[in-house]
């Protein structure tokens, strides 16, 4: 029996591939030097997409895809699918959700923890032979501190969690509040920041959240407030964050997402109150693996006939 085709818009681990390729027949666009040409020839059987990160799918390919049927996209953020094109088409899209959040939630952690207690700092000092000269300076703690988390969704709630055992206080803004949920809920984003000390932005990517974090929401979270950015680069004023931080009116960033990545200004790796970490949320063995098994569940489920594991449109 001859196996559906499909199109591999970016690259997956050889794991996840390996899998797909056990019944699929796999095109990869990523590596195909005339890309065009690739889609006309195989545009007219090609019923599945898997695709990734920045990668995604664009309306272009949806277009030159008529017997598209899925899209699955590794990860749980899906900004960069052309959903709505998709929903024109008649196109079901996945993403990974779920899977990732205790990563996710454990990493946010962990790059506060950095820049509260400046880890990448005192790592430097002991590695520098500095310390002999004196002891390291005093440095902050997340006890008795309150976070505002920007978006409590699944990983949010992980996020709030985790914080509330750091004995912080955890308030949250988003679209509406939620019912049932025990932290003290912000309508203005402007005004969380001012009354925070921490900002963790965990809020997905897309048009209407495009910039929420604007210049006026740093100046309101202030010289000794702190941002994380565990969502995408593209929700924060990047130039703005810059400036703030390097003028003293923004106390630190940790800093897990860019706007233009892999490209990181050169202006953040020469500030000394910032941590960096190159997109890394959910990069370990273990959730990447269970991810990348989702992809393939999805598009197994949808060659079935079954429900899909996790539908976005």
């Amino acid at each position: 029996m001859t196996r559906p085709e499909l199109l591999m818009v970016g690259p997956l681990a050889d794991a996840v591939t390996a899998e797909i390729e056990k019944d699929f027949t796999v095109h990869r666009y990523f590596a195909a030097d005339d890309k065009e040409a690739l889609l006309s020839e195989i545009g007219e059987r090609v019923r599945f997409v898997a695709t990734g990160g920045h990668h995604g799918c664009s309306a272009k390919i949806i277009e030159a895809l008529p017997k598209l049927e899925i899209i699955s996209s590794f990860g749980v953020g899906y900004d960069a699918v052309d959903v709505e094109a998709a929903k024109r088409a008649g196109v079901h899209v996945t993403n990974t959700p779920d899977v990732l959040n205790d990563c996710v939630a454990e990493m946010t952690v962990g790059l506060m923890i950095a820049l509260a207690h400046r880890l990448p700092q005192t790592d430097r000092y002991v590695r520098e032979g500095r310390w002999p000269g004196g002891d390291f300076p005093l440095t902050d703690e997340l006890r008795g501190a309150r976070a505002g988390i920007l978006g409590l969704g699944r990983i949010g709630k992980e996020i709030a969690r985790r914080l509330q055992v750091f004995k912080m206080e955890v308030v949250y803004h988003g679209r509406h509040k939620q019912a049932h949920e025990p932290y003290p809920y912000f309508a203005d984003l402007t005004e969380m920041a001012k009354a925070c000390d921490w900002l963790v932005v965990i809020a997905p990517g897309s048009k209407e959240t495009q910039g929420i974090v604007s210049r006026g929401v740093m100046e309101a979270l202030g010289p000794e407030g702190m941002l994380v950015n565990m969502a995408r680069g593209s929700l924060v004023d990047e130039p703005a964050m810059i400036e703030l931080l390097q003028s003293g009116g923004l106390g630190g960033a940790a800093l897990d997402v860019f706007a233009d990545e892999p490209n990181v200004p050169d202006e953040l790796k020469a500030l000394d109150n910032v941590v960096l970490s190159p997109h890394q949320g959910s990069a370990t063995h273990k959730t990447r693996a269970a991810m990348g098994q989702m992809v393939v569940d999805n598009l197994r489920a949808h060659l079935k006939g079954e429900p899909l594991l996790s539908p976005v449109a």
